[in-house]
């Protein structure tokens, strides 16, 4: 199994067009993942190599049957058209566009709570999420990786990449690979990530990879203690970073010793979590973990 996407996914794209849309659109798609549409209300009947563009995500919908959605559209306009899509019944949507104002953020999060609870947001300013040999819904090189029992979920899309190759190079294959986003608002959490790896059977160990910056790290560490059986290896990014410095993401910021990757480590380890200092011992721990298990 996997979690999210599957050979199930119908994927349809808004942004196609555009020449990073269309670029990873046609990438998904030579993995093997079944894009269905895209969407630019000004090239509605137009198509981008075979890929049928509508006006929007009501048609998109009811054409296609898609039910996950990729959002390439610029950062103003990003958030609209996330919801639009969740207004056409669209059950996962992924919004790699980064630079969406904070509060487009905020607003988007709290409508699809309210509005649509059944839609599961991932992002924005996220490099998506792969599920290797099923399918690839954004930018994660898919390359890298194989199909296995390790579920990778991390903050940042280039730790997403480096600490997956690392499990690679040490024999591991992947699950599914969750890239969250490093925003300030995102769409899913480490926690509603990690519940669904602790739901699936294909799932072995969970990897998550987490920076400085807010407490999401904190509260994942609570929830692991109470709710998750399976074996949990972490990683924090930023432990030499200067205090009060934006470190690459809107969310890595720290304050005194709040969101420090020294406070992450020592809540997570205080819940059994064992948290590698560098990708490659990361890799070490899982290869130690996996091992003893066999």
């Amino acid at each position: 199994m996997s979690i999210l996407i599957d050979k199930d996914t119908k994927l349809a794209v808004a942004g196609i067009t555009g020449r990073e849309g269309s670029f990873h659109t046609l990438n998904n798609r030579a993995y093997g993942t079944n894009v269905v549409g895209g969407i630019n209300p000004k090239k509605a009947g137009e198509n981008v190599e075979g890929i049928p563009v509508f006006a929007n995500w009501a048609d998109t919908v009811a054409e296609t049957g898609a039910n996950a959605a990729m959002i390439f559209v610029p950062p103003p306009f990003a958030a609209a058209s996330a919801q639009e899509a969740a207004e056409a019944g669209v059950e996962l949507i992924v919004v790699i566009t980064e630079g969406i104002p904070a509060h487009d953020e905020l607003m988007l999060f709290n409508r699809l709570k309210r509005d649509h609870p059944n839609t599961r947001l991932i992002g924005p300013n996220c490099p998506g999420l792969l599920s290797p040999g099923k399918a690839n819904v954004g930018i994660i090189p898919a390359s890298f990786f194989k199909e296995g029992n390790v579920g990778v979920v991390s903050r940042s899309g280039t730790l997403t990449y480096q600490i997956g190759n690392e499990l690679a190079q040490a024999g591991f294959g992947n699950s599914s690979i969750v890239g969250i986003g490093g925003d300030p608002v995102p769409g899913s959490s480490f926690i509603d990530i990690i519940a669904l790896f602790e739901a699936d059977p294909q799932t072995e160990l969970i990897v998550m990879s987490g920076e400085i910056g807010g407490d999401a790290e904190e509260q994942a560490a609570a929830y692991i203690k109470d709710n998750v059986t399976k074996p949990v290896v972490g990683y924090i990014a930023g432990f030499t970073a200067p205090e009060g410095k934006t470190m690459g993401h809107a969310g890595a910021i720290v304050s005194g010793s709040a969101g420090t990757a020294a406070a992450k480590a020592e809540a997570l380890e205080a819940v059994g979590v064992q948290v590698g200092r560098t990708p490659t011992q990361v890799a070490k721990i899982a290869m130690e973990i996996l091992g003893a298990a066999a």
